[in-house]
């Protein structure tokens, strides 16, 4: 089995190895060996020395990290009403952001031109070079398909479907482009701020749309068409009646959503028009808002029950601009009378903890685990 740098650097960014005795003992490599794929990787900028690890006896040794200065990525989320773009290190730490006022139904020309401009602004207050950035990652409130990079009939995106956002950035940014669904790429944040392990991940996000992101032994799933996870437009016999967004009647999003609660909560006389109107009433303790978020609530987790069921997660996080003690108590009490005891009796049902910055963070890990895997390195590195 070929142990090249990359493979050298997949153990220093892992955890598995900090210094050069524990790369030699995990890859059983000659001391020299070792020394050289280290030196290339220190070279290149890739790691840095970080100070004396402990030692039984003798002279410590010195610690290896990944070097999260090494470049730099911009990361941009869309959503219904807004999008925030923001330029990040390795790790995921935000350098700078801007929230742009532009709707996803704006079109994809307009929202994507605010976008690159703001990513230049960022770069220019900076004082970074287009040189320094690794990637350009962008996640969008509707699917994407996994092989063409582009929006799959997105019920909340119109003009979208399609729409090549991957060769747009990339005519302005000639890095290496990512684009997620908002979804997925929250869950990563999410899992990659402390809730890392083998028990399978699902983040619902509820806000003008309802989806789900899966992270499955650290990976998204996606299924074959990038749709898993679209509970979205599951069908309730209790809407029936109700028409989403989508076309079809009876989908769960009709009725459950931030854009079906505003409705109702227009209908009152409390003008809403959005997922995000609706979180700043529940903020104020509107009571209305309140109560129509705990229905929501429990036909989400009628819903979930079933993918409780299926997936029997470990972990159940609420994000999103309806993510409330109201919503989370509606899904608790449809939810567990409607699973088996065995799905529910390790889940953990709770609010997610990175709000806005769960997407920035997460299309950030997803672009560094893609360029700095250790067959791209040993590509780069050998190349060089």
């Amino acid at each position: 089995m070929y142990t090249g740098p990359g493979d050298v650097l997949h153990l220093i960014r892992s955890g598995r190895s900090r210094t050069r005795g524990d790369i030699q003992e995990s890859t059983s490599m000659s001391r020299m060996t070792v020394a050289q794929r280290v030196d290339a990787l220190l070279a290149a900028g890739l790691i840095r020395e970080a100070g004396a690890d402990r030692a039984s006896g003798g002279r410590r040794p010195t610690q290896l990290a990944f070097n999260l200065q090494h470049s730099f990525m911009v990361a941009a989320n869309v959503e219904t009403t807004s999008s925030r773009v923001a330029l990040t290190d390795l790790g995921g730490v935000i350098m700078a952001d801007e929230k742009l006022n532009l709707a996803v139904s704006d079109g994809p020309e307009k929202v994507l031109h605010a976008i690159t401009e703001s990513a230049h602004r960022l770069l220019a207050g900076t004082e970074t070079q287009v040189e320094q950035i690794s990637g350009f990652g962008i996640s969008v409130p509707g699917p994407v398909d996994p092989h063409t990079f582009r929006p799959s009939q997105p019920p909340i995106m119109p003009g979208w479907d399609g729409y090549p956002i991957h060769e747009f950035i990339h005519d302005d940014f000639p890095v290496p482009v990512l684009v997620e669904n908002d979804a997925n790429a929250m869950a990563v944040g999410e899992y990659s701020a402390g809730l890392a392990g083998d028990a399978p991940l699902c983040f619902v996000k509820v806000s003008t749309g309802i989806g789900t992101g899966l992270v499955i032994r650290g990976e998204v799933y996606q299924g074959v068409d990038g749709g898993a996870g679209d509970i979205g437009h599951v069908r309730l016999p209790a809407f029936a009646n109700l028409q989403c967004q989508c076309g079809s009647f009876g989908c769960l999003a009709a009725g459950a959503s931030g854009g079906a609660i505003a409705r109702n909560l227009t209908e009152l006389g409390i003008p809403a028009s959005s997922g995000v109107d609706v979180g700043k009433l529940l903020a104020a303790g509107q009571v209305d808002a309140l109560r129509l978020t705990h229905e929501a609530g429990k036909r989400l987790g009628e819903v979930l029950a079933t993918v409780v069921c299926l997936l029997n997660p470990g972990v159940l996080l609420i994000g999103g601009d309806l993510a409330s003690s109201s919503l989370i108590s509606g899904i608790r009490e449809s939810l567990y009378p409607m699973s088996l005891p065995r799905a529910t009796r390790h889940l953990d049902v709770r609010l997610a903890a990175l709000g806005d910055d769960a997407g920035i963070k997460g299309v950030t890990n997803m672009l560094v685990n893609r360029e700095f895997a250790a067959e791209a390195i040993n590509t780069k590195l050998t190349a060089a």
